[in-house]
């Protein structure tokens, strides 16, 4: 028998190590072409908008986009060797061990272990997060957030995270230990249950911890946008602007909500930037979204996923080489529910990574359909200068790396979008 648990532990082991290799190989061979790419086109705007975008522009979109992909292999090769930190060299065990020893089994023991595996984790993230924010979005002109800003963004995250998150971690931990075989089925029900519920509370009580709200005062744009929505055979519970100029000179435009609480929300930077005939076909896009029920099939699949991946999670917690193969010792006499929760979020991006251009594809062929309806209800030219300028105001490059574009964009790049709008 112990030969048999030594071989899985060995194979699991050593399938977690491939997993974990080929997805940082794959991750540095994909962002070196699109490093390699996107500088070899730097020299000369593309062709079909050498009209519409300077050169100044289309470099420091190319450059931006190289800088971004540097700090992100720095950060998946952290976020590699963090993981293996936890795993395999015993980190993980060993801060269980430590918590056991000082405060004794039971749910206490286990709500601690996710508040220190979160925290330890991000702490140890927190000096390249700190550099995105005021090193490379300082550098080219988007961070508008202060030090002050930035902290209290972060202990507001903590408290909202300790608020929501504990109750809901204590609620599946228990259904594991207490509701038999099929507990998964149960925590899968809670688990979808806090998320539609997250989707309602999110406008109305979480949103505005971090941004001011404030009704649309444009009158005219009001009215131009009512009509609109009211063609489209849409309604929402308000419109909003939101101070997102506090944090970045990055602009967009989003629906939130569910049922009811929809509203619209508007950046106050994309209200400063596009023309009320663009901001028009923006938002045409995005009932683009609910009239072909992009949202809900989203949701169906996240349901789907979820409900597969909570049942993979009921019999991995069972599997003593599951713990083992990873490094860690589980207990014969307590409970274990935190480290499967720990270990099987850790471990299953590793393969759920690789379903991404599936993921990409789909998306970009939501994108396209949400294209195509604003174009029908709204000036087609207008969309076209929107995301033009859109794409310039927030640095994206206009030549991306195809095989790039594939696996990772979940919009499709400008070329492709603006092929299919009059010019």
């Amino acid at each position: 028998m112990n030969d048999v648990l030594q071989m899985y532990e060995w194979i699991w082991s050593l399938v977690f190590a491939a997993l974990l290799l080929a997805g940082l190989a794959t991750r540095f061979w994909l962002a070196s072409r699109q490093v390699r790419h996107v500088a070899t086109h730097r020299h000369a705007v593309p062709s079909p908008f050498d009209r519409t975008i300077t050169l100044s522009a289309h470099q420091k979109a190319a450059d931006y986009t190289i800088a971004k992909l540097r700090v992100g292999l720095i950060d998946a090769a952290l976020a590699a060797a963090i993981l293996v930190g936890w795993t395999l060299m015993g980190g993980l065990n060993a801060l269980n061990q430590w918590l056991i020893g000082w405060m004794g089994q039971g749910l206490h023991q286990q709500l601690a272990l996710l508040v220190a595996f979160v925290a330890v984790g991000g702490l140890l993230e927190l000096p390249l997060t700190w550099y995105r924010v005021f090193r490379l979005e300082e550098r080219f002109g988007f961070n508008r957030m202060t030090p002050k800003l930035w902290i209290m963004d972060g202990l507001k995250g903590i408290g909202v995270g300790l608020v929501i998150g504990l109750p809901v971690a204590a609620v599946v931990i228990w259904l594991m230990e207490s509701a038999g075989p099929y507990w998964w089925l149960w925590a899968w029900a809670v688990w979808m249950g806090f998320n539609l519920l997250l989707l309602v509370l999110y406008p109305t009580v979480i949103a505005p911890l971090f941004n001011q709200f404030k009704p649309l005062d444009d009158d005219a744009l009001k009215t131009r946008i009512e009509q609109l929505m009211q063609r489209c055979g849409f309604s929402a519970k308000g419109l909003f602007v939101m101070d997102g100029s506090k944090r970045s000179a990055h602009a967009n435009a989003y629906f939130t909500g569910f049922g009811p609480s929809k509203r619209v929300v508007f950046f106050d930077t994309l209200l400063q930037q596009l023309s009320p005939a663009e901001i028009d076909a923006v938002l045409a896009h995005e009932l683009g979204h609910f009239r072909h029920r992009h949202i809900i099939k989203r949701i169906g699949m996240m349901f789907a996923i979820s409900l597969l991946g909570f049942a993979l999670l009921g019999w991995l917690s069972a599997q003593i080489w599951f713990y083992s193969g990873l490094g860690v010792t589980p207990s014969f006499t307590g409970s274990n529910s935190a480290l499967a929760l720990i270990l099987f979020l850790s471990v299953v991006p590793l393969a759920t990574f690789f379903i991404t251009p599936l993921m990409s594809q789909l998306s970009r062929q939501h994108e396209f359909e949400a294209d195509a309806y604003a174009m029908a209800h709204a000036d087609g030219k207008d969309l076209a200068s929107a995301l033009l300028k859109l794409y310039q105001d927030n640095a994206s490059t206009l030549t991306p790396d195809p095989l790039y574009v594939k696996f990772y964009y979940s919009h499709p790049p400008a070329s492709e979008r603006l092929a299919r709008m009059p010019v």
